[in-house]
């Protein structure tokens, strides 16, 4: 059995370092006007410090050791050096923004013991603080090779809000993996086109001899440039751009990229319907989009290209999910089964007389996403109802939207049918929400007989059996932006 005195311990090392008569060590911290210098104990130094081990190699001649901190203030080195003869640190009654300074001071002189504990401290107690103080908490440890989790808060921070980097910070000066790190996440929140000329900014800055107008560049110059970026270039997803933004945008820097790769993505502008032939086409980032969808069911993919279909814009280009989100509309929730219940009665209360609604199923067991286009109102009862615009969809799920299935109204006398045991119902069986009495129930029943098989529309809207159970259901009111 071992009995460990180390507060005494703790406190003899505190009194050698109060003690002046037996030091061999003077560091000079801060700069003027705001210096001080301290007499320390090479051998204690050198034992808890890597940085000051190597900074104090050992003098000839017996010549007093002195070693220069200015980048440490002396307030900070005081709490610093008591930490390295005493093992203490404390956080009552310090300032935020001095514990940040000891932690940059303790990542300098390669304290890890006391910058794991500090990192873990910022993560976990002050967020909020480091988002106020962004551009300091950037800045200082960018370069670190030992506060990954700060770097990562940094790396998260800038995704959510880009602005705090690319508008209020140097940006030009990020080292180049720290880009790289920014731009290739899915969830930057940031237009692409915004994305390509904040890298080409960056790109341009990092070779100062180019001036910005390519029509001037020559041959090495743009291969200058591409060598530069030759990293950022595969991440910038230049499908999602709008053809203005292609033209104007990229075409004038079309000789950095690889001619086949420029070939592929005009084609693709030039002539939508022709199938990209990149295998490793990024979808559209992930951009949050407050106000436009509340939904359990889909995604902002799945409500662009909805949109799409509405508008008749691009309608029949099945590679449109690659281009930027269109969103022209907002859409506001009338009814969620898992919220208001599965029942007819439910539905005609709350979606009756209502126009434009788009109705989203998500079929259980498989996951897949059906639906329909509204332009008209629906009614309790009345039988069949005209319409030329409507349609209905499929997706294989939220996340699986590169085959996307669109089938339009074939007979639009028959596009649409009311009755009261019926929920959203199009083409009587084309896609159909309903309750059958003979297999029990009544208006205040859940949905029993849900049927998906082609008639009144172009096409069936998917591949398994006509018959399908619901695991839930929405149904929006659109109206434009």
């Amino acid at each position: 059995m071992s009995i460990q005195f180390f507060s005494k311990l703790s406190q003899n090392y505190i009194e050698i370092l109060e003690d002046n008569e037996y030091y061999d060590v003077t560091i000079e911290a801060g700069e003027d006007p705001n210096v001080k210098i301290f007499r320390a104990h090479m051998i204690i130094l050198c034992y808890r410090s890597p940085f000051l081990r190597r900074a104090l190699a050992p003098k000839k001649n017996n010549v007093l050791a002195h070693i220069k901190l200015s980048n440490i203030s002396p307030e900070i080195f005081q709490i610093i050096l008591s930490y390295l003869y005493g093992g203490i640190f404390s956080l009552n009654e310090r300032d935020t923004l001095d514990i940040f300074k000891v932690l940059i001071a303790a990542d300098e002189l390669l304290l890890q013991e006391l910058v794991n504990y500090l990192q873990n401290y910022f993560i976990e107690n002050e967020i909020e603080w480091m988002e106020q103080h962004f551009e300091l908490v950037h800045r200082t440890t960018i370069k670190s090779n030992n506060l990954p989790e700060i770097q990562q808060f940094c790396i998260d921070f800038m995704a959510k809000s880009p602005e705090k980097i690319f508008k209020s910070l140097d940006f030009t000066s990020l080292p180049e993996n720290s880009l790289i790190s920014l731009i290739k996440r899915d969830d930057l929140q940031m237009k692409e086109i915004e994305v390509w000329e904040h890298v080409l900014k960056w790109g341009l800055k990092q070779n100062e001899n180019l001036i910005s107008d390519p029509d001037t560049w020559t041959d090495d110059d743009f291969k200058m440039l591409e060598n530069t970026l030759q990293h950022c270039l595969p991440l910038i997803r230049f499908y999602g751009l709008s053809p203005k933004e292609f033209l104007h945008k990229v075409r004038p820097y079309k000789k950095l990229f690889k001619q086949q790769f420029y070939e592929n993505l005009l084609n693709s502008y030039m002539d939508p319907d022709i199938e990209p032939n990149d295998s490793n086409i990024s979808l559209p980032r992930n951009i949050i989009i407050d106000g436009i969808i509340a939904t359990t069911i889909v995604n902002l993919n799945i409500t662009s290209i909805i949109s799409r279909w509405i508008d008749k814009v691009d309608f029949n280009n099945k590679f449109s999910y690659l281009r930027e989100l269109y969103l022209p509309y907002k859409f506001e929730l009338l009814l969620r089964g898992s919220r208001d219940g599965f029942y007819p009665n439910k539905f005609h209360e709350l979606c009756d007389n209502k126009s434009n609604t788009v109705t989203f199923i998500k079929v259980k067991g498989t996951g897949e996403i059906l639906g329909g286009y509204n332009p008209s109102i629906w009614k309790s009862s009345g039988g069949w109802s005209r319409s030329l615009d409507s349609f209905i969809f499929s997706f294989k799920g939220k996340d699986n939207f590169k085959d996307p299935f669109l089938s339009r109204v074939k007979n639009i006398d028959k596009a649409l049918y009311y009755y009261v045991n019926y929920g959203p119902s199009f083409g009587d069986k084309d896609l159909k929400l309903s309750y059958n009495e003979l297999i029990g129930g009544s208006a205040f029943s859940t949905f029993n007989y849900n049927i998906c098989q082609q008639n009144y529309y172009e096409k069936k809207i998917r591949d398994a059996g006509n018959n399908f159970n619901i695991e839930d259901y929405e149904v929006f009111q659109i109206n434009k932006n």
